[in-house]
């Protein structure tokens, strides 16, 4: 450890000795006692500061029997955090950077923010990752489902590119966020996909798209979907998919 490193640490073990937060932070762990976890989670909330809301996230790291507990656990977690309220952005915002699951601080942050910044803020979370192989994309297939759900501005600009993802999960709910916008422009895209995709799913979902919409697309396109179209699905004389 350099001169540097043992200066940073020294200076972060200074800030938690000084932190309220940091004496029941290491309570929230799987392996303490119910009452004390449960106490610790308890004075957190009611400190409602930064440094207490980055404990609470602990508590959404981890599953435990009986399940009941374990919600009723993450509930009173998620409750005190919102008590920090534009205090606890920046932790969560921290925390889904390195999260497992994103279905806690996107459920939080959903309520820290108003809709246009909660989009915005999936958007930016979505940035981060790219389209190639990785092991563990739950994260990045939340995000893309979550934005299904909502219309803006930014979404095709963020999501277009994951057409070409190599996981078919991702794909799939891209396709899904696309149609969501009603922005015929996505069309080139998702004509181009459907002429090169091997997923049936992914298939059926962008003709259903497109013939619901009476969207035509590229004529330049019109020879790969042909030959790629669902059984249930054709395109007519004016490259228009239509349901058979």
């Amino acid at each position: 450890m350099g001169l540097f490193d043992l200066f940073k640490s020294e200076k972060k073990n200074a800030k938690d000795a000084k932190s309220p937060a940091s004496k029941w932070a290491e309570r929230i762990e799987k392996r303490a006692q119910n009452y004390d976890r449960q106490e610790a989670i308890h004075a957190l909330a009611e400190m409602a500061t930064p440094d207490a809301v980055e404990a609470l996230l602990r508590r959404f790291t981890f599953h435990m029997d009986p399940s009941i507990t374990d919600q009723e656990e993450k509930e009173s977690a998620f409750r005190g955090i919102l008590r920090a309220g534009k205090e606890a952005i920046e932790p969560v915002r921290a925390f889904a950077g390195k999260a497992e699951s994103l279905a806690w601080p996107m459920k939080i942050m959903k309520e820290l923010v108003g809709d246009e910044e909660y989009v915005d803020e999936l958007l930016r979370w979505l940035s981060r990752w790219d389209t190639e192989y990785s092991k563990f994309v739950d994260p990045k297939v939340q995000i893309l489902a979550a934005l299904e759900e909502h219309k803006h501005a930014g979404v095709r600009a963020g999501v277009e590119r994951f057409l070409e993802d190599v996981n078919e999960p991702a794909r799939f709910h891209t396709v899904s966020a696309l149609l969501a916008q009603e922005d015929v422009d996505a069309v080139p895209a998702l004509a181009h996909l459907l002429g090169d995709e091997e997923s049936v799913r992914v298939r059926n979902k962008i003709a259903e798209g497109l013939a619901a919409r009476g969207w035509s697309i590229p004529e330049g396109e019109w020879q790969a979907v042909g030959k790629t179209l669902p059984p249930a699905f054709s395109l007519d004389a004016s490259g228009h998919v239509v349901k058979r």
